[in-house]
């Protein structure tokens, strides 16, 4: 059977993780507002290429990623590009939640005892779905972080905009290689919210448009363009 599309709904302190063919589309809906949804990128064919957020953010001169970004690996090439945004902007540089922020702000809770109500932090949640891979602690890099955007104020402090995202926002990410996401929608680190914010995010899979000689990331910049160059070198008589 071949499915045209795919479609779930993770559950807000939730983590998942999949491989995406190279021209495939993924939709990202907060479906009642307040979600946040780390994401990291690996090549599956070599676990070593994975996500570069520093050199993403770099290369575009920008500080959240939007529609026109695009994501690089380590070496250069894209794993995704941002094709359409409808908050305009994503954090990029605060990290994960880790389990004593989670207990000291919302107490602390364990799966043993609470089953599916407990509280689960981005950095267990990401290393639960690397170990999947054989992956670690030492392999998790920096990570997006969806639907949530951070403020700079004149001292240099970082907060996190409550109620950013409200529900029916969405991203829409088009993949330029093949890649596996691993993600969690777990707390922020930087929220205040007075309950824990578990959220939940609608995904749907689908194919998408081809690139095209005019297409927005293509063209963003002239980084862009090598990173798709660097593709397209990868891909060669594949």
């Amino acid at each position: 059977m071949r499915l045209d599309s795919y479609t779930t709904t993770i559950p807000g302190g939730w983590h998942w993780s999949f491989r995406l063919r190279k021209g495939m589309q993924m939709h990202l809906t907060d479906l009642q507002g307040g979600a946040n949804v780390g994401m990291v990128f690996f090549n599956p064919e070599n676990l070593f290429e994975r996500l570069n957020v520093p050199d993403s953010m770099k290369c575009q001169h920008t500080f959240h990623f939007s529609e026109g970004n695009c994501l690089f690996s380590d070496m250069g090439r894209i794993f995704a590009s941002v094709i359409a945004d409808s908050l305009k902007g994503h954090e990029s540089v605060c990290g994960n939640s880790h389990a004593c922020q989670v207990s000291e702000r919302w107490g602390g809770r364990d799966y043993r005892q609470d089953r599916n109500q407990w509280r689960q932090n981005g950095n267990d949640a990401f290393l639960t779905e690397l170990h999947k891979y054989g992956l670690d602690r030492r392999d998790l890099p920096a990570n997006v972080n969806w639907f949530s955007k951070v403020v700079v104020d004149e001292h240099g402090t970082l907060s996190l905009m409550e109620n950013y995202s409200e529900a029916g926002a969405s991203v829409i990410l088009r993949f330029e290689m093949d890649t596996l996401v691993v993600l969690h929608t777990c707390a922020h680190p930087l929220s205040s919210a007075a309950e824990y914010p578990a959220r939940p995010v609608e995904i749907t899979l689908r194919q998408a448009a081809p690139v095209s000689a005019d297409d927005l990331c293509l063209n963003h910049c002239d980084e862009n363009r090598r990173g798709f160059e660097n593709n397209a070198l990868y891909y060669l008589g594949a």
